[in-house]
């Protein structure tokens, strides 16, 4: 109806039966009218749930007196259709914030005005909000809780009942419970430590349509996720643990300190290209990519120690051009996204980006440890080779234990995935939520095709291909709407200004304050360990009190903040204006990114969640191309002299961090 409203609009508009005010005026009326009928409705069906649950509990008081374990076992169930049924009351409000967005998106793509801006700014933060109750549950929770507490007395089938209250460290899991729980997280965009860090990951979950995990406890290989986990983390260690020295590597072999831009960002360029063959390739494999990855990694390492003793420096970038042919972060993403339970998928989503603060934390430390120099059959170990030559070593046993104890899983192709949603699966698609509910919460696929049909007329996409993934960057690149290229450029942003910071470090501090190898290393590692309390604070306290979008702001400003300071306004630098600078500059361009990617994975396409040109491979190629494009502005400022170096690499971070700013406020409203 809302469609069809929007096409006499446009008809009305144009024939001049009303004018746009008019327009605005009654679309905004009506969809008050829409949104006003689904939140009641969704009160009524709470009532009629909460009315069930105080029956089953009346069951249960008599149950208390007479322990029948058969009875038990039918009052367990009966609690459980409940859950299911909430499931699908979830899944039905769900399918209305779609709608929501939808339609809005499409009056403001007809129209040519921004009529989202108006209507979300106007509505949702209203104290008598209604589109709140859309998108953020609150006696939802009052019926999962009632339903937590019961299934949980009537857990232990020999009688002996105890309370979830008595043990409020133990999470009580019943499979309808965290069904509940995965569609409330999803309509609230709650979020605690563990999601935080797994939206920081952009590993998102895919939405449970049919009720199931479609990745059972069987499939799952616990080793081989350590394995996927432990690749993050050498690949982490093997980007930053040539940092400290990379200058004077450079200098060794007779080029400028400042080539070592070329050199730690070789690796980056090489990774453009790697992730996209390596997000195809995990379509169809884990086992081999990781081979490959690894393989290429320890030629990678083995140039870079050989380049020393040959005096090449073209054979010292050629070695770090193979070990980002062998980045296989789109296959450590993918594996976990596809592979792993979803009911510990969060769990593996932080354990992603642990590894990776953790491997950028130890790279640099261990190079601050490697301080040494000796010869071996007239090969060179020192402060320069010993980072090829461990890593080297490090890729060669993860090979073997990748070998020997990987387990391919069997791949889940997406046509069974959606089989598997056509078809349904028992109690969970069909029924209703009540007897005398007189229609379906959810129409049938058909219906919603011939109902999508409709819309044809102004190029949307095909209601068949409408959840099918993306099969080129063309096709990715197409369905990036503002709100998620300004995401994209704050990613951008934020790797740019790490970048520039990590990897001129030793050259501005040697300058500057004529700090060792050894300073430099305790110094980039003290960085890197602000990662994960950074991403506790702000996951499990910080997100509870602002809006992400608010977050967003702050972070940004506070990243602009430290870049300016980072200046050298005086012929005297100091080393705390330097610390002081660095540690704003790092540690909220670390809260801005965990925000930026949840953002990202709220506002984004849904078909870029799955397939090889997905979301995280986006993100990615924004992240590289930026590390890229900082490691040349290094090599580039060299060339005017050391002395000029930091203000002249300070100020393509500044202009793109007040660029990413602007942007921001400008699609401020559409980040809901």
């Amino acid at each position: 109806m809302m469609k069809k409203k929007v096409k006499q609009y446009v008809q009305q508009t144009q024939t001049g039966g009303k004018n746009r005010d008019q327009v605005l005026k009654e679309f905004s009326r009506v969809l008050d009218d829409q949104i006003e009928k689904i939140v009641l409705f969704l009160l009524q069906q709470q009532g009629h749930l909460a009315s069930r649950i105080e029956n089953l509990g009346e069951q249960r008081a008599v149950l208390m007196e007479h322990s029948d374990l058969s009875q038990i076992f039918q009052l367990r169930d009966a609690y459980r259709e409940v859950g299911y049924d909430l499931v699908k009351l979830l899944r039905f409000v769900d399918m209305n914030a779609t709608g929501i967005r939808k339609i809005l998106k499409k009056f403001d793509k007809r129209f040519g005005y921004k009529f989202t801006d108006y209507y979300v700014s106007t509505r949702a933060n209203h104290p008598y909000s209604q589109i709140q109750q859309i998108f953020k549950q609150v006696g939802v929770v009052a019926v999962v809780g009632a339903l937590s507490r019961n299934l949980a007395y009537l857990q232990d089938h020999q009688g002996s009942f105890s309370s979830i209250y008595d043990h409020p460290s133990i999470t009580f899991k019943d499979p309808v419970i965290e069904q509940i729980n995965h569609s409330v997280q999803k309509l609230t965009h709650s979020t605690n430590f563990l999601q935080f860090l797994g939206q920081h990951a952009l590993i998102v979950p895919e939405d449970m349509q049919s009720g199931s995990d479609l990745v059972d406890d069987q499939s799952y290989h616990f080793v081989s996720l350590l394995l996927n986990l432990a690749n993050t983390f050498l690949y982490m260690v093997n980007t930053y643990i040539i940092v400290p020295t990379a200058d004077d590597y450079s200098v060794s072999l007779g080029a400028a300190a400042t080539v070592c831009g070329v050199i730690i960002g070789s690796m980056a360029v090489a990774q453009i290209f790697s992730s996209v063959y390596f997000s195809a390739w995990s379509n169809r494999s884990y086992f081999r990519p990781l081979v490959f990855s690894s393989i290429m990694l320890f030629f990678g390492n083995l140039l870079y120690a050989l380049a020393y003793d040959l005096s090449s420096l073209t054979v010292l970038i050629v070695g770090r051009l193979l070990c980002g042919l062998g980045s296989a972060r789109a296959v450590n993403r993918r594996y976990i996204s596809d592979c792993v339970p979803l009911k510990i998928r969060l769990q593996a989503s932080a354990g992603f980006v642990s590894a990776s603060a953790l491997g950028m934390a130890c790279g640099p430390a261990f190079a601050g440890l490697l301080q040494t120099k000796f010869k071996i059959y007239g090969l060179t170990f020192n402060q320069n080779t010993l980072p090829g030559w461990v890593m080297c070593l490090s890729w060669l046993v993860y090979l073997f234990w990748l070998w020997f104890s990987f387990k391919e899983p069997g791949h889940i192709s997406i046509e069974k995935s959606v089989n598997t949603l056509s078809s349904g699966s028992g109690h969970l698609v069909s029924g209703n939520l009540e007897d005398g509910l007189g229609q379906p919460l959810l129409i049938g696929a058909k219906e919603r095709q011939d109902e999508n049909g409709e819309d044809n007329d102004d190029n949307d996409e095909d209601p068949e291909d409408s959840h099918k993934p993306v099969t080129s960057l063309a096709a990715a690149y197409r369905l990036l709407t503002p709100s998620v290229k300004v995401q994209l450029l704050i990613y951008f942003m934020l790797k740019f200004a790490m970048e520039i910071l990590l990897s001129e470090s030793s050259v501005v501090t040697t300058f500057y304050f004529k700090w060792t190898t050894s300073t430099v290393a305790i110094f980039l590692a003290v960085l890197g360990l602000t990662v994960l309390p950074v991403n506790v604070i702000v996951g499990s306290y910080i997100t509870n009190l602002f809006q992400d979008r608010q977050i967003l702001v702050a972070a940004e400003i506070m990243v602009l903040i430290g870049i300016v300071t980072s200046f050298c306004f005086t012929p005297h630098y100091s080393v705390p204006q330097y610390v002081l600078s660095a540690l704003i500059t790092f540690v909220f361009a670390e809260v801005l990114e965990g925000v930026n990617l949840s953002l990202l994975s709220r506002v984004m396409s849904s078909r870029l969640s799955r397939g090889t040109y997905n979301g995280g491979l986006l993100s990615t190629e924004a992240g590289t191309l930026a590390r890229v494009a900082a490691d040349m502005t290094i090599t580039a400022a060299g060339y005017l002299g050391q002395s000029r170096l930091l203000n002249v690499t300070l100020l393509p971070s500044l202009v793109i961090c007040v660029a990413s700013i602007v942007a921001t406020f400008c699609t401020y409203n559409s980040l809901y």
